[in-house]
C-alpha cells in the first residue's frame, strides 16, 4: 500500500526536479544564440583602439534568466567574465516583466503573457508571480546581490557620482583591489559598471506611486511601452498603437523630474511623434535599428531619428536581424553610419539586446567586431569612442540627475 502511494509521488518529485532544474536553461538557450557565422577580420589597429574604448551598452535582458551573472556561462550573450573580456565600462541591465504569446513586431495583445510561466518555471519568490511591480523589483535585487558578491568587479551606477568613480576606476592601469578574496575576479579588476532600467511601464500596474518606488530601488531609465499597448502608452507592436495617455503624461513629467531617462523603443510611432517636442530631456532609443538600412516596424524613420537627435538624444543600433536584417557586424557598423551622416555622430549609440530572445553573430566578449566593422565604414577613432560609449555617457549624465539639480534648456 505504502509503495503504491510513495511510487506516483516519487515519479512527481523527480518530474518536478527535472522541469524546475532543466527547463529555464533550455529555454534560455534555445532563445538567445549565437548564430556560429564567422565573424570578420580583427586588425592590430581595432584591437588596440578598443582597448582604450569606455564602452557603453544600453541594453540587455540580462536579468530575466536564472543564471548566475558573475559566472562564465555556456548559454546566452553576457556575463561578467564575457563583458570584462568585451572592454564593457557600463551594461544598462533591462527588466522584462511582460510578453505576448506569439510576439510579432507587428500586432500584439496584452491579454496574455509568456513571462509569468517562466517566473514560476524559475522558481521566482512568489511575489513576483502575478505582480509585475514585484517582478521588476526582484530584478533589482538580483543585480543587487550580483554586485555584493562580485568583490568589487561589479558596480551599480545610479547617480553621476557613481559614473565618475566608475571611470575613475577603469582608468588606472592596474585596476582596483578585489574586496573578496574568493571574488569571481582575484587581485586587480577594472570594474564593469551597472544601471537598471525597465522595458514597458507596465511594471507601474497603473500606479504612478510606483514609479518612485522603482526609481528608489536603482532604476534610472524606462521604455513606456514594450511588445503590447498598455495605459501609458501606445507601442508599435500593438493593437491599437495609440499615443501617451492621460496617466503617460503623468509618467513622463514624474520621470524628468526624478531622473530617469526617456526609453522610446517599442514605443508607437503616433507615441514618439507626440512626446518628443515636448520632452526636456536628451531622449534614448535604447535597442533597435533604422528603417533606411531595415525596413521593418521595429525601426525607426528618419523624421524619427532627426526628432531623437533634436532632443540631444541617442539611438543605440542592435545586432540581431529584427534591428538590422542580418547578423554581421557590418550591417550594425552601416545602420549607424547612417544616423551619423543623418543626424551627427553625436547620436549612435550601442544597444545590443543581449540575452532578449536574440540570434546574434557575436556576444559581449566579440564587441571588437563593432569596432573593426566602423573602422571599416571610414569611422575616425574619435567617432569610435563616441558611438562606442562616449555618447551614452553625455546622454546618462544629463538624464539621470533629478530636475533640481540641473539647468535644462
Amino acid at each position: 500500500m505504502h509503495k503504491r502511494v510513495w511510487m506516483p509521488l516519487a515519479l512527481l518529485a523527480l518530474g518536478a526536479v527535472g522541469f524546475f532544474g532543466v527547463a529555464p536553461g533550455y529555454l534560455e538557450a534555445s532563445m538567445n544564440k549565437i548564430d556560429g557565422q564567422p565573424g570578420i577580420p580583427v586588425s592590430a589597429e581595432a584591437k588596440a583602439l578598443h582597448q582604450t574604448l569606455q564602452i557603453v551598452d544600453l541594453h540587455s535582458d540580462t536579468l530575466m534568466w536564472r543564471r548566475d551573472m558573475l559566472k562564465a556561462a555556456d548559454r546566452g550573450h553576457e556575463d561578467l567574465p564575457r563583458l570584462q573580456a568585451g572592454n564593457v565600462a557600463l551594461q544598462l541591465f533591462s527588466s522584462v516583466t511582460k510578453t505576448p504569446r506569439g510576439q510579432n513586431y507587428d500586432g500584439n495583445s496584452g491579454e496574455t503573457d509568456n513571462i509569468t510561466p517562466l517566473v514560476i518555471a524559475q522558481l521566482q519568490p512568489v511575489r513576483t508571480w502575478f505582480s509585475l511591480t514585484e517582478r521588476s523589483l526582484y530584478h533589482g535585487e538580483k543585480l543587487d546581490r550580483a554586485v555584493a558578491k562580485s568583490g568589487n568587479a561589479l558596480r551599480k551606477v545610479t547617480s553621476t557620482d557613481d559614473l565618475d568613480k566608475l571611470l575613475k576606476a577603469r582608468d588606472l592601469p592596474q585596476g582596483v583591489q578585489s574586496t573578496k578574496p574568493t571574488a569571481v575576479t582575484q587581485g586587480f579588476v577594472r570594474p564593469v559598471g551597472a544601471m537598471l532600467t525597465i522595458e514597458g511601464l507596465q511594471s507601474l500596474e497603473g500606479k504612478l506611486a510606483n514609479l518612485d518606488k522603482l526609481h528608489a530601488a536603482g532604476f534610472r531609465m524606462a521604455s513606456l511601452s514594450h511588445f503590447f499597448d498598455n495605459d501609458i502608452a501606445g507601442s508599435m507592436h500593438g493593437v491599437k498603437k495609440g499615443g501617451i495617455t492621460p496617466l503617460g503624461w503623468q509618467v513622463v513629467t514624474r520621470m524628468e523630474e526624478l531622473g530617469m531617462i526617456i526609453d522610446i523603443a517599442h514605443l508607437s510611432h503616433q507615441g514618439v511623434a507626440e512626446l518628443l517636442p515636448k520632452v526636456r530631456r536628451p531622449v534614448v532609443s535604447s535597442h533597435g535599428g533604422v528603417q533606411a538600412t531595415c525596413k521593418t516596424n521595429r525601426n525607426l524613420s528618419d523624421d524619427e531619428i532627426r526628432a531623437v537627435a533634436k532632443t540631444g538624444g541617442i539611438i543605440g543600433i542592435g545586432y540581431w536581424d529584427g534591428a538590422i536584417c542580418d547578423t554581421s557586424p557590418r550591417a550594425a557598423a552601416k545602420a549607424m553610419k547612417h544616423v551619423r551622416d543623418l543626424v551627427g555622430i553625436s547620436h549612435v549609440a550601442l544597444g545590443s539586446d543581449y540575452d532578449g530572445a536574440t540570434t546574434v553573430r557575436f556576444d559581449t566578449s566579440g564587441l571588437v567586431q563593432v569596432t573593426q566593422a566602423l573602422l571599416d565604414e571610414g569611422f575616425t577613432p574619435d567617432e569610435i569612442r563616441a558611438v562606442m560609449g562616449g555618447n551614452a555617457l553625455r546622454v546618462i549624465r544629463a538624464g539621470i540627475m533629478p530636475l533640481n539639480e540641473t539647468t535644462l534648456p
